[in-house]
């Protein structure tokens, strides 16, 4: 039988009760359960995970309703996947037939340093 790494779907209902009833717990153990899931991935990504999350609770922080936060976090997923850079282009390139050929570099001058 294969092992199961992943963990448990968090409840609901239980995080909704939370929410309402100890907001002030709720934000604790939300932070909590973020960071162990941050701290699961690979030690390369974390740092850019807890940036990311930070991102996000500012987001929160600064939405005058869950709705616009829950908005302005969709348009940044969508800016990840569709926008400049994002996965879609990166996807395009590599199909692309001269994705073997490696991409212009910027040229700059090697100025000598004084003594």
């Amino acid at each position: 039988m294969k092992e199961s790494y992943t963990t448990p779907r968090p409840d609901f209902d239980h995080w909704a009760a939370l929410a309402e009833q100890d907001p002030e717990l709720f934000e604790i153990e939300r932070s909590s359960l973020l960071e162990a899931a941050i701290c699961r991935a690979p030690m390369q990504k974390q740092q850019r995970l807890r940036c990311l999350q930070w991102k996000l609770d500012q987001i929160r922080k600064t939405s005058s309703t869950p709705m616009v936060a829950s908005l302005r976090m969709n348009r940044l997923l969508w800016e990840a996947v569709a926008g400049k850079n994002g996965l879609i282009e990166q996807l395009n390139h590599l199909q692309a037939p001269d994705n073997h050929q490696q991409m212009p570099r910027n040229s700059a001058e090697i100025l000598p340093f004084p003594d």
